[in-house]
């Protein structure tokens, strides 16, 4: 599907929609659980598209971190003034914006890049040139107003106010406190703007975003995404993961490249496998009898990923949001999620379809 220009910010004003969830006995409820991954959130945007166009099913809660808390924030937001249609049109809204302001960078795929398939900038001068930088000098000293398109995309199309009054769907962002150097969840009582720009925020792109005497980073470092939220706010226990970050190599890297490559992948992955081995733990308790009165929660994960094409791409594509490559993607995502509800429909509200232990123990 190709990204059109379209005017990005909702003109349904501050009227709250009616309940956009299809109601029966075919429909399943799920919360999804949403990775950071810079561009490589176009995955999940296909990921999420082709969920809300699927009239059996039904979203009660969001965490998302970076890539992951904009996506899921955009669709909030989409949700509380239209509905389903309306989050679709506005999530193709903001990928398309991305896209137009990435095609005015200095960081874009080399012929060779392009030659080579879609998505690295290994050979891009742009990017190395900014890699270069980001190795000697901070965004205090390089970026000293602290320029970021992110944040002009989300306030020009989102009215947090509005935002914080939706019911159509739980939302939670997670940010990094660098000071404290703990976990931040927002939720919808506390979302702004600066809340969900602190989430994606890069400490070698971008100053910490100061929200009342706290600074924030990116919320990768401490939960990607943060799982809890769902597990003591939302009723559902369907957990559907949009995994971006591939958690398996087929090789020991040995470049200088490959190696950063690989050691950013297991930075934003180690939040998640010791969430999934806390989820692992509580499970087998459960089986084991050892329910504490009930008190314990059994959580039914699902997964959605595409590690097959994200373990061929290096951490440089994470800043590649040029257009094809989105659509591309976009595109993979949305085939990924028809494969998964083919397969796995069913099994929603019945029992888990990932097996914890192979995949992240």
């Amino acid at each position: 599907m190709a990204m059109s220009d379209q005017n990005t910010r909702s003109n349904s004003g501050s009227r709250a929609c009616a309940e956009p969830w299809p109601r029966g006995a075919g429909v399943r409820r799920i919360n999804l659980a949403l990775q950071g991954g810079g561009a490589h959130g176009a995955f999940t945007w296909g990921v999420l598209d082709r969920l809300l166009e699927d009239d059996r099913v039904a979203i009660e809660g969001i965490t998302g971190t970076s890539a992951g808390a904009v996506n899921g924030t955009v669709m909030a937001y989409g949700l509380a003034v239209g509905g389903r249609e309306e989050a679709r049109r506005m999530l193709r809204a903001f990928w398309e914006r991305v896209a137009q302001i990435a095609a005015l960078s200095p960081l874009q795929p080399s012929a060779l890049d392009r030659l080579m398939g879609p998505g690295r900038m290994d050979f891009s001068p742009g990017y190395w040139v900014m890699d270069m930088m980001s190795r000697v000098f901070s965004p205090y000293h390089y970026n000293v107003f602290d320029l970021n398109p992110l944040r002009e995309i989300l306030k020009d199309m989102i009215d947090f106010e509005v935002l914080r009054g939706c019911r159509a769907v739980k939302l939670f962002v997670s940010a990094t406190n660098v000071k404290r150097g703990r976990i931040k969840i927002f939720d919808l009582s506390e979302m702004e703007l600066d809340a969900v720009v602190a989430s994606t925020c890069l400490p070698f792109l971008h100053q910490a975003v100061e929200i009342g005497e706290e600074a924030y980073w990116d919320g990768g470092y401490m939960g990607n995404p943060a799982i809890y939220p769902l597990i003591y706010h939302a009723d559902c226990p369907d957990i559907l993961l949009v995994q971006l970050n591939p958690i398996n190599s087929d090789s020991v890297p040995t470049s200088a490249q490959e190696i950063l490559d690989r050691l950013n992948v297991l930075t934003f992955n180690a939040s998640l496998m010791r969430e999934m081995r806390a989820i692992n733990f509580v499970t087998r308790l459960i089986d084991d009898g050892f329910d504490h009165g009930g008190r314990l929660k059994r959580l039914l994960l699902h997964v959605i990923h595409a590690e097959d094409v994200m373990s061929d791409l290096g951490v440089s594509s994470k800043l590649n949001a040029d257009r094809a490559f989105l659509e591309h993607l976009f595109e993979i995502g949305r085939a990924r999620t028809d494969a998964w509800l083919a397969a796995h429909f069913d099994s929603v509200g019945q029992e888990s379809t990932v097996d914890i232990e192979e995949m992240y123990l």
